[in-house]
Parts: C-alpha cells; sequence; structure tokens
C-alpha cells in the first residue's frame, strides 16, 4: 500500500499487540487507515467498510456476553450497558492505550491537527479492527479481542445495572434519614481521548464516598456506590474539615479526612 512506509514500525508494534486475535497485516493496515490518508495514496482504502462490519460484531459480543451474565437485568438496562460500553467515549482510550493512534494512516492534514487523539477517529479505527478480526479468524476470536480489551468497561458498567442507580438510591436513602442532598465534586485527568474523572460524594459536612470512572456519571455513580457500601457495613463517613474517629449523624463512624 502506497504510503505506509513511515509508520509501519508502529503499526508492526500493534500488530505484535494484536497477533493473538488478528494475525493477517493487510487486515490490520486496512483497518488503521483514515479516508484522509486515501486522498494522498494511491490505491489506499479507508476503513469504513470494516468500520460498519466491526460495529456489527462488537455490539454482537457485548450483547451476548450482557445477555449470558447478567440473567437478571431487563432489557432496558442491557441496552443502556452496551451503549456505554460501545460508545466513542469508551472505545477511544482503550484504543489509545493499544497503539491505534500512534499507527494510524493518517493524510498530513489529519495528522498535522491532532488527528491521532480525535476521539471519533480511534473509535472507529477500534471498530475497524474488531471487523478485521472476525474476517480473519472469526466469531471467536473477535469475541476474546472484544472481552479483553473492553473487559473493564463492561464490568464497571454491568455493576451500575446490577445495583441499580447508586446515585437515586443515596439521594432516597439520605432524605429518609432527614439528610442534605448528597452532592459530588467532580475532578479530570488525563489527555482528551482519555480522561478519567475522579469523584466524592458529600452528605452534609462529610465525604461519604469517593469513585473514579472513564465518565463525570461513572465517577459519581462509583463514589455514589461506595458511600451506600459503607453505610450498609459500618456506617462510614468523614467530618469535612475533621479528623477520622469523630461520629455522623447517622451513627456510623468517620473514615478518611475529606481531603486526604
Amino acid at each position: 500500500m502506497a504510503g505506509t512506509a513511515e509508520p509501519h514500525g508502529t503499526v508492526g508494534d500493534l500488530a505484535s499487540r494484536l497477533a493473538p486475535y488478528l494475525r493477517d497485516e493487510s487486515l490490520l493496515l486496512n483497518a488503521l487507515t483514515h479516508r484522509s490518508h486515501c486522498a494522498e495514496a494511491d490505491g489506499a482504502v479507508s476503513n469504513e467498510r470494516l468500520e460498519h462490519l466491526g460495529d456489527a460484531v462488537l455490539g454482537l459480543v457485548v450483547s451476548e456476553h450482557l445477555y449470558l451474565s447478567l440473567p437478571g437485568v431487563p432489557e432496558g438496562d442491557l441496552a443502556r450497558i452496551r451503549a456505554a460500553v460501545v460508545s466513542t467515549a469508551a472505545l477511544a482510550p482503550v484504543a489509545a492505550r493499544v497503539g491505534v493512534g500512534a499507527a494510524l494512516l493518517l493524510g498530513r492534514g489529519e495528522d498535522l491537527s491532532g488527528g491521532r487523539e480525535k476521539q471519533s477517529i480511534l473509535a472507529d479505527a477500534f471498530e475497524a479492527i474488531v471487523g478485521a478480526t472476525f474476517l480473519d479468524a472469526g466469531l471467536d476470536a473477535a469475541r476474546a479481542l472484544v472481552l479483553d480489551l473492553l473487559g473493564e468497561q463492561i464490568a464497571e458498567a454491568s455493576a451500575v445495572a446490577e445495583l441499580g442507580d447508586a446515585k437515586n438510591r443515596l439521594q432516597e436513602l439520605t432524605s429518609r434519614l432527614g439528610e442534605e442532598l448528597p452532592r459530588y465534586e467532580v475532578s479530570e485527568s488525563g489527555p482528551d481521548h482519555a480522561k478519567r474523572f475522579a469523584a466524592v460524594v458529600v452528605v452534609g459536612d462529610a465525604v461519604a464516598g469517593r469513585g473514579a470512572g472513564h465518565s463525570k456519571k461513572q465517577a459519581e455513580r462509583a463514589a455514589a456506590l461506595e458511600a451506600l457500601e459503607a453505610r450498609g457495613s459500618a456506617g462510614a463517613c468523614v467530618p469535612a474539615g475533621g479528623a477520622a474517629g469523630g461520629s455522623c449523624r447517622h451513627g456510623g463512624r468517620a473514615g478518611v479526612p475529606r481531603g486526604a
């Protein structure tokens, strides 16, 4: 393929990482070829057809896994989990982590404008890689690839559905106990294509829980879930400005200082 010599080393690196699943490097090159590259390389074919196929395979694999692993979860929740897992915001960080960005075949203009870090381009390439894996080695290999690389995201999203909406449950609990409603403080870190969010949930003057995730909502839910688990087991919280060891309004013991 014309125009692939310069980034071929990074394509080789990615090929090594994906070797347990995808062995046909010509399919991998196609999966990494953005349409902007095709305008500058005679005979190059964009990854758009592979992306279309990979999107369908990805949806099937995630849906099958959720159906089998979450037998008590209703259809609406399964759909919401799948949507979260296969979203651009979820796929782009995974693609960046395994080195897709460095290996992309981009036109010069797209490359200079930061295309290697654009979420949409990274997510599309990930889907194309899933499609390439399906063509090269079949559904079992594509399933193994998806569950290996997206396992953490699937587990996090599944936990939210299995336990219900932790934020709503915490709000209902504090209201029932006559406490102030929970409020959330969220910070973020990392580049745009791989952001991480950290949240604390505060009830009254006390930190009730902490959480992290790939989105603000995910981090807030994780913090709310920790607060619920703490109250269910030890009722832990902490005065916002004080040391551990004090008592909380709901009678539990204090935990980690808010500023820690």
